[in-house]
């Protein structure tokens, strides 16, 4: 199964082994919608592909460093709860391997306000900003999808030192991708 790689932005996936295809989104939800269903409709082998999402990520607590495989990802700046009130499921959780202890929140909301981060620690361990949507789009699409982050900063005022910190994010997440590419 060949692997596409989903990054957000260049510098995130820097360091993906030559060879392996990259689909830069922009940032945020609605950009990597948009631009994963594209790369997965316009695939011509669809059903031989694995989406990898990787990127950087912000710690919702302090115990949380390092690399991460994530097990549930939820919208988390979507007003479920009064959505499901109407009748509707808004799906604001998936869950991608159960496996996995991790859930990642994702928002339009670059977070660095501590009352909201700790808000969203009450569901969360990482925030980011495109990991639901790209998990979305690649339920809709039939495709099996996997997302790997690495944390960059406390999701607080250290968030606006994300710049230093994403070369070394980046290089850690290539060499993921390097090690996952040769154990399948």
């Amino acid at each position: 199964m060949e692997i596409l790689v989903v990054a957000a932005i260049a510098a995130e996936a820097a360091y993906v082994p030559e060879g392996m295809p990259v689909v830069l989104t922009g940032i945020g939800k609605t950009l990597a919608a948009v631009q994963v269903t594209r790369a997965l409709a316009d695939h011509p082998r669809r059903g031989e592909v694995e989406v990898v999402n990787i990127g950087t990520a912000g710690a919702l607590r302090p115990d949380v460093t390092g690399l991460h495989e994530i097990g549930t990802v939820l919208n988390h700046d979507l007003s479920a709860d009064e959505i499901r009130q109407l009748g509707i499921d808004p799906r604001e959780r998936l869950v991608l391997d159960p496996a996995l202890p991790t859930t990642l929140a994702s928002g339009d909301l670059f977070v660095t306000d501590p009352v909201v981060r700790d808000r969203i620690a009450q569901r969360a361990h990482l925030v980011d900003m495109e990991g639901y949507a790209v998990a979305l789009a690649c339920e809709e699409m039939g495709v099996p999808v996997r997302l790997v982050k690495m944390v960059s900063d406390g999701a607080d005022e250290t968030a606006h030192d994300w710049s230093a910190a994403v070369d070394g994010c980046a290089r850690e997440l290539g060499a993921w991708l390097e090690a996952y590419s040769a154990r399948r």
